[in-house]
Order: C-alpha cells, then sequence, then structure tokens
C-alpha cells in the first residue's frame, strides 16, 4: 500500500448536533457494524456510515466565491488529496482502521442554505460514502494508505 495523503479535520454528528457544519472532533472511533461512536447516525445505513471529503471540494467553493467553513460538505473525513479519483470498493488504511468506499455522496439541495450555486459546483466532489471494515481510531495528521 502506498501513501496517499492524510487526515487534516475529523467531524462527527453529535445528538447535540444538528445540521451543518458537522461538529470538529479530536478523534474518531470507528466500529465495525454500528459506524462512528457518538454519531447520531450509527447503527443506521452501514454502507454510509463514514463520509470522506477531500480539500479540493472546498477550493472548487472557494474558487467560486464561496467560503465554508470545514465540516459544512457533512463530512467525517477531510483530506488532503481527492479522494474521487478511487473506484468504488477501494479500501482505506488510517493508522489500524480500514474503510471502504461505497458510494459517491449525492448532492442534496440541503448545501443551498450556503449558496444557490454549491450542489451544481460540487456535484461530482460532495463526498464519498464508506463503510467500516475494521475498527480503529482516526485523528488529524494521520497517514492514508491505498
Amino acid at each position: 500500500m502506498k501513501n496517499l495523503g492524510k487526515v487534516l479535520k475529523t467531524f462527527s454528528a453529535t445528538k447535540e448536533s444538528s445540521g451543518l457544519p458537522r461538529p470538529q472532533v479530536e478523534k474518531l472511533n470507528l466500529i465495525v457494524d454500528f459506524g462512528i461512536e457518538n454519531d447520531k447516525f450509527a447503527g443506521k445505513k452501514l454502507d454510509q456510515t463514514v463520509m470522506i471529503v477531500g480539500i479540493q471540494s472546498y477550493e472548487i467553493a472557494k474558487e467560486n466565491n464561496i467560503d465554508l467553513e470545514f465540516g459544512s460538505l457533512g463530512e467525517n473525513i477531510l483530506l488532503d488529496f481527492d479522494p474521487h479519483i478511487f473506484e468504488i470498493g477501494k479500501q482505506l488504511l488510517i493508522e489500524d482502521s480500514v474503510i471502504e468506499i461505497t458510494q459517491i455522496c449525492t448532492v442534496c439541495n440541503h448545501l443551498s442554505v450556503f449558496d444557490k450555486k454549491l450542489p451544481a459546483l460540487l456535484k461530482s466532489h460532495r463526498g464519498l460514502y464508506c463503510k467500516i471494515i475494521k475498527n480503529g481510531i482516526i485523528k488529524e495528521n494521520k497517514i492514508v494508505k491505498g
């Protein structure tokens, strides 16, 4: 496996939070057949328990004069590379954890609360859903291999 990049930030939708941007957290505890510990979406849609987004998505918005706070795209993991270059089924190793890309996240209209142009701009860069293959803790600055 080769180094692909690293984790920039981690986010979780806690039971206390609602909407976007997702709150930044110090770490994510990934649990197979469950999801992210303390995340309000854990235990539901196991093929969509983790969402990854590349920094390029925020750069696309910024180039179009839309300044978004990290976490605004609903991601759990913000990466310093573009994960959209990979196919469905690609596995990523982050520390001891393994996640597998399961589907492209469709752009939903709730992104238009930030700017009406945003859904169209991020049509192919909204993010990718992943399922958890192997338990582990994910933190900022950890190397992502694939």
